[in-house]
């Protein structure tokens, strides 16, 4: 029977006996974890018809935040927001200040995902302010708290707030929001790679939801316990955890969850060499996320797809992910997904660059020659950008634009590239095509870095004579200028099929003959960098003009 269900009518036909409001409010908040969230919606709302009468306020204000807290959970944080306004007006009007104070803790948890942060803090100060005898309103207010620090990356101070949180729930004997406190735990151990502990605080928070009988909860525990076993590698117990927390989550109707286990099955999956059923998880997972708006999601599962796809050497389309992926966190502001983003991201941009090189390493396989040609450059080329002073998000262009800076030459034939001796006319021609056709590789994919130009301009030269455009000065961008005397540099001090390497010493006299090429910041910088990086070179100098086919 439904909460707002009704009684058949007796023997003799006389009505059913109306049902309190108190009661149906007391049994649908028992039964809300093990229903679906429409039927617990149903149930509060026949509560709050019920508790309209007169003499039913407290009853009404209880109602009407709870069926909040559902329709929060339903992505209607509008609605739940005007419920939960209401609830907080109904108590005061009654003088219940505790009531109040649950009203505007639960719309400080609404701000946690979907207003801002301060007012989500100004909320549950305020209802520590108005509701602070109440031990029950402290725990939840300290959890809150936690929440808010571990958005913010402060997990020692999220750590703190949710263990007083725990002991605030353990002297109200509240065995359900104890479980809540250590799920919570668990999250910042695991956050913070404390693998043990977390292990230690899911089991608990677990067995805690199976007693009360929360499926939400257990579904939770489960799923995160999941991601722990992941990072240790014990795959088949995250699987099986993530398998029923899936089944758990489809009877509360919970897509935003389904969504992250897939994610997890897929990861698993990927990680056990089963690459067609990784991609159709995390495929799974990608449409569930962008179905139910959730952001985080969304971003997290684009780059975990991108790391499948560089495993099977689909380069290109993993690129293109981690750039959606970038845009999303970018739109995140720590509040509808409950995320730490400055973390978050600095993990996008670790897997970015991971895929960048290993794709710049895989150009190289086609020159055995090369081998860790964009490796160095990127280093060096770095190096001279930060002596430069250029800023963290021109680093990182300049990095990401050395690893790709011949992505071209893919195009180049094999023969060409390991050529021994001068390279005929049309062949100089064709090498000479490979920034033109590395920036044509990369259209269409919209890199929240714009190294495209450095692919194209690298090998032009401030004295207007070099190639693909003739560039002069300073239309040559400074980042392709830089990654420009690097190649040159790394170029001449390795061996190459028409001649010897040569010394660090006699590269930089070459170099210095054709100083004209560069920028005059451009080169001090570069001899900086390089006396800085190179002890002093003793082997025999061989004297070659740079006029090699890479050039």
């Amino acid at each position: 029977m439904t909460p707002n269900s009704r009684p058949a009518p007796g023997p003799a036909g006389a009505p059913a006996p109306v049902r309190s409001a108190p009661d149906l409010l007391h049994e649908t908040r028992a039964r809300e974890g093990t229903v679906g969230l429409t039927e617990a919606a149903a149930g509060y709302e026949a509560a709050i018809e019920a508790a309209e009468r007169p003499g039913e306020r407290a009853v009404l204000a209880e109602a009407l935040r709870r069926l909040a807290v559902v329709r929060h959970r339903c992505n209607q944080s509008v609605e739940a927001r005007r419920l939960c306004e209401r609830s907080f007006t109904v108590a005061r009007e009654t003088s219940n200040d505790i009531l109040a104070a649950e009203a505007l803790n639960t719309l400080g948890g609404i701000d946690l995902e979907a207003g801002p942060l301060a007012d989500a803090r100004r909320h549950f100060l305020r209802a520590v302010q108005l509701g602070g005898a109440s031990r029950e309103l402290r725990a939840r207010a300290e959890q809150n708290l936690g929440i808010l620090a571990s958005i913010q990356g402060d997990c020692e101070d999220a750590l703190a707030c949710y263990a007083r949180s725990l002991e605030a729930y353990k002297s109200c004997n509240d065995e359900h929001g104890s479980a809540i406190a250590y799920h919570n735990l668990g999250m910042v151990s695991a956050q913070r790679q404390l693998l043990d502990e977390a292990d230690r605080y899911f089991t608990q928070s677990y067995e805690i939801a199976v007693r009360v009988q929360d499926t939400y909860l257990q579904g939770l525990c489960l799923l995160n316990h999941a991601e722990v076993y992941f990072a240790r590698e014990r795959y088949e117990q995250a699987r099986r955890n993530a398998e029923t927390a899936l089944g758990l989550f489809e009877q509360v109707d919970s897509g935003v969850l389904r969504a992250q286990a897939y994610r997890v099955i897929g990861m698993v999956y990927r990680e056990t060499g089963r690459p067609a059923l990784a991609e159709a998880r995390l495929r799974s997972a990608l449409e569930l996320a962008m179905t139910t708006g959730s952001v985080l999601n969304e971003a997290t599962t684009r780059r975990e797809l991108a790391i499948l796809y560089q495993a099977m050497g689909r380069n290109q389309d993993a690129l293109r992910l981690l750039n959606e992926a970038h845009a999303l966190f970018r739109r995140l502001d720590a509040r509808s997904d409950l995320v730490y983003v400055d973390g978050k991201m600095a993990e996008l941009e670790a897997t970015y660059l991971a895929v960048v090189s290993e794709w710049g390493q895989s150009i190289e396989s086609n020159d055995s020659y090369t081998f860790g040609h964009c490796e160095r450059v990127a280093t060096l080329a770095l190096a001279v950008a930060q002596e430069l002073g250029l800023d963290q998000h021109t680093q990182t262009t300049i990095r990401l634009g050395a690893y790709l800076h011949d992505v071209g030459k893919v195009r180049v034939r094999h023969e060409v590239l390991n050529k021994p001796g001068p390279l005929t006319h049309a062949e100089r021609e064709a090498m000479q095509m490979h920034p033109i056709w590395g920036v044509e590789l990369l259209l269409g994919v919209g890199f929240p870095w714009d190294f495209r130009p450095i692919i194209r301009w690298h090998h032009e030269k401030y004295d207007g004579s070099g190639y693909p455009d003739r560039l002069r000065g300073d239309e040559i961008p400074l980042a392709a200028q830089i990654v420009g005397i690097v190649d040159v540099f790394d170029a001449l001090t390795t061996d190459r099929p028409y001649r010897p390497a040569l010394s660090h010493e006699a590269a930089l006299d070459e170099i210095e003959r054709c100083r004209a090429w560069w920028s005059r910041a451009v080169y001090a910088a570069f001899r900086k960098v390089r006396a800085a990086a190179f002890p002093r070179d003793t082997r025999a100098p061989c004297s070659l003009a740079v006029t090699s086919q890479t050039q």
